[in-house]
């Protein structure tokens, strides 16, 4: 499996947020944003501006229903991620067409080059693990989807 080289703290995870606060990409945005900025120490418009900035250039909707949407961000000094779950699917313009319900968002430095690209793969390869996406769209709690994904990190370790 793979193995996660971000940061994901506890306080950066939600689950089964509603679906029906956010009608738009830019309201699924605010919401990383904030989440980000409360769990990090961030600021949370440098975070909007710059996730909003990367779609512009294409969706970050990769299929599957997940989506992996990602900035560098000033005075950031470790990649830190932050994963959404909705109670239902939303819109994101994903390159398959079909809406997400899973969203692992990762913030790195300006000057992260490689490890930026080696996060997203990382990331992006733990999205199209079915077996894996089966157990974080079954799991019951918060502290089930953080067992999951920090687990990740702990098995490769082992």
């Amino acid at each position: 499996m793979t193995n996660l080289s971000i940061r994901l703290d506890f306080d950066a995870i939600l689950y089964d947020v509603d679906s029906t606060n956010t009608p738009s990409k830019p309201a699924v945005v605010k919401i990383i944003a904030d989440q980000a900025a409360a769990a990090y120490d961030l600021d949370a418009g440098e975070i909007y501006a710059g996730l909003l900035a990367r779609e512009a250039l294409g969706s970050t909707g990769f299929g599957g229903a997940t989506a992996i949407p990602h900035a560098k961000i000033p005075d950031l000094d470790e990649c830190v991620g932050v994963f959404v779950r909705w109670n239902k699917p939303i819109g994101f313009s994903a390159h398959d067409g079909k809406p997400v319900d899973v969203v692992l968002a990762l913030l790195s430095p300006e000057n992260s080059g490689a490890k930026h690209l080696k996060a997203l793969a990382e990331i992006s390869r733990l999205l199209r693990n079915d077996q894996f996406m089966g157990k974080l769209r079954g799991a019951s709690t918060v502290d089930a989807l953080f067992a999951l994904l920090s687990g990740q990190r702990a098995q490769q370790a082992a």
